[in-house]
């Protein structure tokens, strides 16, 4: 079988893979009453303070949906929001000690779910580090084959950018052109 075959086949098993394990983290994550939505939030945010948009670009979502994600967990104290010095309307959240205790009980309940599954399917930490090793080097060439086809996005390999203030004025550039190519409303 060539290799855009298995390419194929093995996206298939990571999105099936993924809604299998989606599905078990629900389990877990409501045992606490929380949701899988808040749970990646409150992971994404255990690195350190992050604005709402550079959550959002990290989990893949829109920054919307991410900011009703994030105002739950503000109301609920799991969050607390910081003034941002590079830009006024858009705070750095961080967890509280509350927070960081939800996401301890998340993570211990999940290791224990998953340590059962990888023992039940007779996988060690060596599969799953090549598994690993192999995705990422996918997601890398894709990463790096998407800012070639992207205008304002580097074609370097490097990392994307995660300062919000460069992707804040792509956008308003992108929206500014947009509004110039329109062409002016049709009197009735």
């Amino acid at each position: 079988m060539e290799a855009s075959e298995q390419y194929r086949l093995l996206m298939a098993d990571v999105y099936e893979l993924a809604g299998l394990s989606r599905r078990t983290s629900e389990a877990i994550a409501r045992e606490l009453g929380q949701t899988v939505a808040r749970w990646h939030v409150l992971s994404v945010l255990s690195a350190g303070p992050c604005t709402v948009p550079a959550t959002a670009r990290r989990l893949g979502l829109t920054r919307q949906g991410v900011q009703r994600v994030a105002d739950d967990l503000l109301a609920a104290r799991l969050l607390k929001a910081a003034p941002n010095p590079d830009h006024v309307r858009s705070p750095l959240l961080t967890l509280t000690n509350r927070g960081q205790l939800v996401l301890e009980q998340l993570t211990q309940r999940s290791d224990a779910a998953r340590g059962r599954l990888l023992q039940q399917a007779h996988i060690t930490a060596e599969d799953l580090e090549a598994a690993r090793t192999t995705l990422r080097a996918l997601m890398q060439s894709l990463a790096t084959s998407d800012r070639n086809f992207r205008p304002g996005i580097p074609a370097t390999g490097a990392e994307l950018p995660v300062n919000d203030r460069v992707f804040r004025d792509r956008r308003r550039a992108a929206r500014h052109a947009a509004a110039r190519r329109r062409p002016p409303p049709r009197s009735h």
